[in-house]
């Protein structure tokens, strides 16, 4: 590490701030009940160049206030602003810090051994539509829901603090603080600890990559950014000068997730648009770091990457010149299997779609290895080492934030597939080698949408929001009338979940099915296994059939709406609707999916 591990203070004498191009740095004490605020100017630190903290006298005072108050930082006589580590700002993102310090007796997991989250089943939520009321402690009371459904870990969308009271997460500015809507840092780690006690993992998401538009004030500090951008904004300083500290900073972020907050793993938002020339890579780094606090708690800890670029070195070990992450979302087995199972070919899924495709994916992990990409207009990825990269070192999906939210409308596929399309993806997904993702109200196929939704107060952001959305979606063909408004209200609201509906006979059927699924994955060895080895695919695209055979076990999938004989000798275990089975296979309706066991020819060893 670059820097020292973070611990919050205990008082304000404690505070300490990098800031190596400032002059002069005053700590700000603002006062309660009508007392004026405070003013201490901060010394050099004298170990550690950049580093700015109380003078010896003024640190005496600071700790001696019973009840101190909350705090902002001066730098060269500029405008107030809060703490880049602050672990709480109880007014929003623009007011002072608290200081803050997890109750450690509070925990109740001690006997939580941790959980490897390859070939875990994975759920994604968003603390703010998962339930009504948006909060740590509702998402607590839908836990039991998660357990009988099968989930081993929930993945949680970003709860670092940002601007406005609801948004995805991903604008986030404050990355140790936690947004105080849905709970506050207090709030978290009792859903973390919840979590526990009822058996389940935790993942979070983190955004490393960039910075919200509202609040972020680290430029007032140092040279935490640079020159040039990506596609959200200005690009993190990694590599360049006073870089050191930088990667220190996300990387004592990242570590107190797992270590104070009791965390599992992290999902690594974006990670093709961190910008790194150094010879050791900030995702490197961050391993080494995470395996090393791993060692220490005697618990593992899993890194998993968002990433575009189809990069195997994200995943392969360290002594083959990999980075040694746990994990990376594919999005390739998602576009493969959404593409053969629904026929659109709009935007990226242009190269996807033909059944080849899928067997592609299914048993290589990436459609595009080196392919020409029609979207990219560039040739595009690396095959996967499949003799050293588990094929559980993949999250697949058919559904996710993006792939929901990202849509004009926000629909879900439950919007436009039927239901024996959504469980022919489903079984696709869960019984796959790779570790399988759900998002929430998948399992039930929850008719609400997952709309790109935000609440920025500054009108002028709102705007530029709203119209950038519309004005990108118009290039596609849509009609910008038809894009919600993010700023609206409503688009958050109709994004929240109807837990209503598992009421319904038509969602609960839904849910059921999930529920075998996931079951008899882990009941079955061949369906668990999670090497590239263990799948085999056969079909036969005019018949419109595709059947990926595990071990013993068939998933035969029919894409078309006619009725079609599939070839394959098996006894259903589990299908979406009935069939007929005879000595040449089955017969099926269309829209259909059947596992069950294959007769010992058909096989796979």
């Amino acid at each position: 590490m670059s820097a020292p591990p973070f611990t919050p203070p205990d008082s304000t004498a404690d505070v300490e701030v990098w800031a190596p191009t400032a002059r002069s740095v005053t700590l700000l004490l603002d006062g309660r009940h009508d007392a004026e605020t405070v003013e201490y100017a901060l010394v050099k630190h004298p170990s550690a160049p950049g580093w700015w903290r109380p003078a010896p006298d003024s640190a005496d005072a600071l700790a001696s206030e019973a009840a101190p108050a909350r705090y902002r930082f001066r730098v060269d006589g500029g405008a107030p602003v809060p703490d880049p580590r602050a672990v709480r700002l109880p007014e929003g993102v623009h007011a002072a810090a608290a200081l803050h310090r997890l109750d450690d007796s509070a925990w109740t997991d001690q006997d939580w051994a941790g959980l490897d989250l390859r070939g875990a089943v994975l759920y994604e939520l968003h603390i703010g539509t998962f339930t009504p009321e948006g909060t740590f402690d509702s998402a607590i009371e839908r836990l039991p829901h998660l357990v009988e459904l099968g989930v081993d870990a929930v993945e949680v969308m970003p709860v670092n603090a940002f601007n406005g009271p609801y948004g995805w997460g991903y604008d986030g500015v404050a990355w140790y603080a936690v947004h105080e809507p849905y709970g506050g840092p207090d709030g978290f780690a009792r859903f973390v600890d919840a979590c526990h006690a009822h058996g389940l993992g935790v993942v979070l998401d983190v955004v490393y990559n960039h910075l919200g538009p509202s609040g972020n004030y680290l430029a007032e500090f140092g040279p935490y950014l640079t020159t040039g951008t990506n596609s959200w904004g200005s690009s993190l300083n990694l590599s360049e000068p006073d870089s050191d500290d930088v990667r220190g900073y996300i990387i004592g972020n990242a570590l107190r997730w797992l270590r104070d907050f009791h965390v599992d793993g992290l999902r690594l938002d974006a990670v093709h648009a961190l910008v790194d020339h150094r010879a050791v890579h900030l995702l490197e780094e961050l391993a080494v770091a995470t395996d090393t606090l791993a060692s220490e708690l005697g618990r593992p800890l899993t890194l998993i990457a968002e990433s575009d670029l189809n990069d195997p070195r994200l995943i392969m070990p360290r002594t083959l010149g990999g980075y040694g992450l746990g994990a990376q979302w594919d999005d390739d087995i998602h576009h493969a299997i959404h593409a053969a199972v629904s026929g659109e070919r709009q935007g990226y899924y242009a190269d996807f779609g033909g059944l080849d495709g899928l067997a592609k994916v299914l048993t290589g992990g990436f459609f595009h290895d080196g392919t020409y990409s029609s979207f990219r207009r560039r040739h595009h990825g690396r095959p996967i080492p499949t003799e050293t990269v588990r094929a559980d070192a993949l999250v697949a999906y058919t559904c996710n934030h993006d792939q929901v939210g990202n849509r004009a409308v926000g629909d879900r596929p439950s919007a436009y597939l039927d239901g024996g399309q959504l469980a022919a993806k489903a079984a696709l997904v869960v019984l796959s080698p790779f570790t399988p993702m759900l998002f929430m109200g998948e399992e039930w196929a929850a008719d609400t949408p997952f709309a790109f939704f935000t609440s920025h107060p500054e009108p002028e952001l709102g705007e530029a929001v709203r119209t950038g959305r519309r004005s990108e979606f118009a290039e596609h063909g849509w009609d910008a009338a038809d894009v919600p408004d993010p700023q609206d209200p409503e688009t958050f609201r109709r994004s929240v979940l109807d837990w209503g509906e598992t009421e319904d006979a038509g969602h609960a059927r839904m849910m059921r099915f999930y529920r075998e699924l996931i079951a008899l994955r882990k009941s079955t060895d061949d369906l668990g296994r999670g090497d590239f080895g263990s799948v085999r695919c056969t079909f036969d695209a005019d018949a419109g059939w595709f059947a990926m055979l595990r071990g013993s076990w068939a998933v035969i999938c029919v894409l078309g709406t006619e009725e079609v004989s599939v070839p394959i000798a098996v006894e259903p275990e589990l299908w979406w609707d009935d069939v007929t089975v005879d000595d040449n296979g089955v017969l099926s309706g269309g829209h259909n999916v059947i596992i069950g066991l294959l007769s010992g020819a058909d096989q796979v060893g």
